[in-house]
């Protein structure tokens, strides 16, 4: 009988998930390559089973409030791609996932790209597959507006149907090599795709051959009703923001029942809750630490953390209540989830933007490495994680204080691995090759 161990990916945005982390001793002041390559590295020490580059298609330039602009360090990030590709030979076990946009990516592309990361990394690649959200991304590549949610999905929907099947252009054996008959490739053994849909139409094949798994991994985000169904079809890896463990076990038997209705074994698919773990030798040191974070959050980064979901509230008191806000169903489920968290715990704006402008509305898990291993265990046992996406408040120290601290308690208790089980992705993943 195999014992069930938990997944750990590491969510590495640049120098943290602080809004002024550049600010604070102890961080560099820029993510650059050598910078990404240590955290790399470290999660690889800690037995993640991958590194996950979130990304965005436009620079941060926000000025809402009046006064925020010019304050983040969130205006440039490595493209991720071209970054995992570089950090694919100084590593050799954990898998690298990117985030790729079907909204303005065309999926042959999509495909050739994650194709070419599986062969370079030996079977360690992963797509993260992202609808896009900012109406700043939509202007960066030719379009007035972003398209509606329903057009976006129903592109996803295709884009990933189309890019799998690329991936299966060929089969393993196709390429022959036979000198003594001249035939570099079996044409029997490649499929052309031929695809006429309502977003695409792809000939194929794929210029790439069949990965040493068979495909990269599927990651996939999915809040929404569309994005949940998204990803009980076609992820294998499920990012999702939870903060309660009901509510996580609520989405967790959600996506797996999908997955099950489309006919897959719903052990297929990895649910794979945020986590911020703040971490000190003892509970009220741990909660100090906190709050030391959240103090050091510039007051204008916070309120424009706020602005994306909630609109401008610098008119108002910061230390007032969070005003009655209309729903807005273009951004439902980060702006419900703040409503809801400021009316419950009747919070003040600066609050609200304290206590989301870090974990960003994820589980926040605060206390001793024993602690923080508790919560991960129940979340874990008692149905509502697969295992984590673990990010860092401040890179690269929190990263690896959760390799030294944490990593060896969970290992105590039999909840995780203490050496990698294969070189691929999806042989650590416990995922069948495809």
């Amino acid at each position: 009988m195999t014992t069930r161990r938990m997944r750990l990916a590491a969510s590495v945005k640049g120098l943290g998930y602080h809004a002024s982390a550049w600010m604070i001793p102890g961080v560099p002041p820029v993510a650059d390559f050598a910078h990404y390559r240590a955290m790399a590295e470290t999660a690889e020490r800690g037995l993640f089973d991958l590194l996950f580059i979130p990304d965005r298609l436009a620079a941060a330039l926000y000025d809402v409030p009046r006064g925020a602009l010019g304050r983040a360090s969130t205006v440039t990030d490595l493209e991720p791609l071209t970054l995992l590709a570089a950090l694919a030979p100084v590593t050799c076990r954990i898998g690298l996932a990117a985030t790729m946009s079907t909204t303005f990516q065309e999926p042959y592309t999509t495909a050739r790209f994650f194709a070419s990361l599986d062969h370079i990394s030996g079977g360690r690649a992963a797509w993260n597959v992202v609808t896009s959200t900012l109406p700043e991304e939509a202007r960066n590549h030719g379009l007035a507006a972003m398209p509606s949610k329903a057009e976006r999905y129903g592109r996803a929907e295709e884009a990933v149907d189309v890019v799998t099947a690329l991936w299966d252009s060929w089969d393993s054996d196709a390429f022959v090599h036979d000198t003594g008959t001249g035939r570099y490739f079996d044409p029997a053994k490649m499929r052309r795709l031929d695809h006429r849909g309502r977003h695409f139409r792809v000939d194929g094949p794929l210029n790439v051959p069949r990965t040493p798994t068979g495909r990269p991994v599927i990651v996939q985000a999915g809040a929404s009703p569309a994005g949940r169904e998204l990803a009980g079809r076609t992820a294998e890896i499920v990012y999702t923001v939870q903060n309660e463990l009901s509510a996580a076990q609520a989405y967790y038997r959600d996506v797996k029942q999908r997955a099950a209705a489309h006919g897959r074994d719903p052990a297929g698919l990895l649910v794979l809750p945020g986590v911020l773990p703040v971490l000190g030798e003892t509970r009220a040191a741990a909660h100090d630490r906190l709050r030391h974070l959240r103090e050091q959050i510039d007051p204008q980064l916070g309120l424009a953390h706020l602005a994306l979901f909630l609109g401008d509230l610098s008119s108002y008191d910061l230390d007032g209540p969070v005003p009655e806000l209309e729903d807005d169903p273009a951004v439902p489920s980060r702006r419900r989830l703040w409503l809801r968290m400021a009316h419950e715990q009747k919070l003040t704006i600066r609050q609200l933007y304290q206590a989301t402008a870090i974990a960003n509305g994820h589980l926040e898990a605060v206390g001793t490495a024993a602690d923080v291993a508790d919560i991960m265990e129940e979340w874990f046992t008692e149905g509502a994680a697969d295992g984590f996406n673990v990010m860092s408040a401040l890179a690269p120290q929190d990263l690896d204080a959760f390799v030294r601290l944490v990593v060896p308690e969970l290992q105590r208790r039999g909840l995780f691995r203490d050496r990698y089980e294969s070189t691929t992705l999806r042989g650590n993943l416990g995922l069948a090759p495809r």
